[in-house]
């Protein structure tokens, strides 16, 4: 699969931080496991979520991710699961497969806006209620931290037989 990135969200009304320098979505595929792997950034909140894909014949394939038996360990635990938006292919949830591989895949995703997390979108439209006390501590998850969790999901969809 081929390394590709986008940029398409304008982010001159937020702060300046480490977003100014990272895209708006990458696709790649997991050196350790070969699963194709997506980080999409939210444009509402401006905070990434991750992505990982699995292929027809693995059991997983179309479950939901809360049916039972479907575990995962990541930040925040899974909250999508589904089939390639392919209505929006360079922003959504969606990759350009490489010659050879499948372009039906199933989904499986986390999205780092939960407690403790900052997005920095909703930060440029909450600053003063993000600048309390109960706020000050919320951290933004990076690109490089999103990548590590698909990593580890990877590892784990692989183990699944």
């Amino acid at each position: 699969m081929k390394r590709l990135e986008y940029i398409f969200i304008d982010k001159s009304d937020w702060d300046r931080g480490p977003w100014d320098s990272e895209p708006d979505k990458v696709q790649w595929q997991d050196a350790a496991t070969g699963l194709p792997c997506l980080a999409v950034r939210n444009p509402v909140g401006g905070n990434w979520c991750g992505y990982v894909a699995v292929c027809e014949s693995h059991p997983w394939f179309k479950k939901h991710y809360s049916d039972d038996g479907v575990e995962i360990r990541c930040h925040g635990g899974l909250t999508f699961s589904g089939f390639c938006q392919e209505d929006d292919k360079e922003h959504g949830i969606c990759h350009v497969p490489g010659e050879g591989e499948p372009d039906r895949v199933w989904w499986f995703g986390f999205d780092c806006m939960h407690s403790g997390d900052l997005g920095a979108a909703w930060d440029a439209k909450q600053r003063e209620l993000l600048r309390s006390p109960f706020f000050a501590q919320n951290t933004y998850r990076t690109l490089p931290y999103v990548r590590e969790e698909c990593a580890q999901i990877a590892q784990q969809l692989s183990r699944i037989h």
